[in-house]
């Protein structure tokens, strides 16, 4: 297998530490609109280099990346970027008759009229409009395959095989006991996908009625999560496995909530009553002349890189999969669960806790698609594949996940345990 990976910055860094340990690959294309850092990225793999090549590219130029996968050979494309540039990726690999992989979906658009009761474009909705034209093609699209949406979906997809037999409800619930040192406000992830993610109307799926949306932050819920890291308030922000799920796995509700805090969430409030959480630029006198600058990512430029604070960051982030429902006639209720300390991370890859466990999981993805354990065309989600190998190969990687045996209503409980 041949990849080209774009782009380099936290993620992508931190997939090119991932893949350099395992054999599955021939060679990496590690490319990037700033030649140093892709170049930087391999630098910093020392004598596990050889596989890697540094490139320059423009991700939102569909011709020069598809040219660039000719040039290289490449079977597939890795979307590292952000979700501004999934469609001229997504097209540049379905051109150039490559596989295409990210971990983010095409944007949505709030309805025009009623944006908090019902969808407008939804996340995914652009890329699942050419299923017809990769299906064709011969060739795989793989959306969302992350750790959320990603590993999240796969455990949603293990426990409609394995678990239950009927589910009346999935819930996402991320979470952590995660900490930076000096500042008083750093997103451990990129502050342009949080803002997106965090402000849009969220979704929600409900079997006979369909996605709809409601206001952000809304629903909150207490939520315990495991192996110490113990209770996080929850709401719900838009997320792709809600679009996802229901395409594969037959649920009667699904949610994606997130552990904010409440401080969290009033600086992002207050960013966007400021106007900074816009995306069109806006033109700014400087003393070179007149620019124009989206406020978001002037925001982004003042806050500290995410891919930077992994030695001034303490604790562990949780992503899971909660399900409620039935098997073998008797109640059911568990949550799937992935943990990453980020002292571990740190340790072992250089990379925070947050972009090493969104990292891995592309990884493990390719290879899986490099042996023929997963194969298929179109566009597919996580969903559509077996679940068991890609959680074997998981703790293969040395990060085992957790199930949790859960009784009583909502997110505080007794639990029992067990680690895979």
């Amino acid at each position: 297998m041949r990849i080209l990976l774009v782009g380099s910055g936290g993620v992508g860094t931190a997939i090119t530490r991932i893949a350099a340990r395992r054999p599955f690959f021939e060679h990496m294309v590690v490319a990037d609109y700033d030649l140093p850092r892709a170049e930087a990225a391999i630098t910093a793999l020392g004598e596990r280099a050889g596989r890697f090549t540094p490139a320059r590219v423009d991700a939102g130029d569909t011709a020069a990346v598809a040219a660039l996968l000719a040039v290289h050979r490449c079977d597939v494309l890795l979307n590292a970027t952000d979700p501004r540039f999934v469609l001229p990726l997504f097209e540049a690999a379905l051109a150039a008759g490559a596989d295409y992989l990210d971990m983010a979906m095409s944007l949505s658009r709030p309805h025009p009229d009623r944006p908090y009761e019902e969808v407008g474009v939804k996340l995914g909705d652009e890329q699942f409009a050419r299923a017809d034209a990769w299906s064709a093609s011969g060739r795989l699209a793989l959306v969302g395959m992350g750790v959320e949406p990603g590993l999240s979906d796969v455990f949603a997809r293990y426990a409609a095989d394995e678990l239950f037999d009927e589910i009346e409800e999935i819930g996402v619930r991320d979470g952590g006991d995660l900490t930076v040192e000096g500042h008083a406000f750093a997103p451990s992830f990129s502050i342009w996908t949080t803002l997106e993610e965090c402000l849009n109307p969220p979704v929600v799926y409900e079997k006979g009625r369909g996605w709809h949306t409601t206001e952000p932050f809304s629903e909150p819920e207490v939520f315990d999560f495991p192996e110490g890291i113990g209770p996080v308030e929850c709401v719900n922000v838009e997320h792709e496995e809600v679009v996802l799920v229901p395409r594969w796995v037959d649920a009667g509700r699904v949610t994606f909530k997130y552990g904010l805090g409440q401080d969290f969430i009033d600086k992002l409030r207050a960013l966007h009553t400021l106007g900074l959480s816009g995306t069109e630029p806006v033109r700014i006198r400087s003393g070179q002349g007149t620019a124009l600058v989206a406020p978001r990512d002037v925001v982004a430029a003042v806050l500290p890189d995410p891919a930077g604070l992994g030695d001034r960051m303490r604790g562990r982030t949780c992503a899971g999969t909660w399900v409620k429902g039935a098997k073998d006639g008797r109640a059911r209720e568990v949550y799937l669960y992935h943990v990453v300390d980020n002292a571990w991370s740190m340790h072992e890859y250089g990379s925070q806790a947050v972009v090493w466990q969104t990292a891995v999981n592309p990884v493990v993805a390719l290879e899986l698609l490099a042996g023929g354990v997963w194969k298929g065309a179109g566009v597919l989600g996580p969903e559509a594949f077996e679940p068991r190998p890609f959680l074997d190969l998981l703790v293969a990687y040395g990060s085992p996940w957790g199930l949790r045996e859960q009784e009583g209503a909502g997110g505080s409980r007794r639990e029992r345990a067990q680690d895979h």
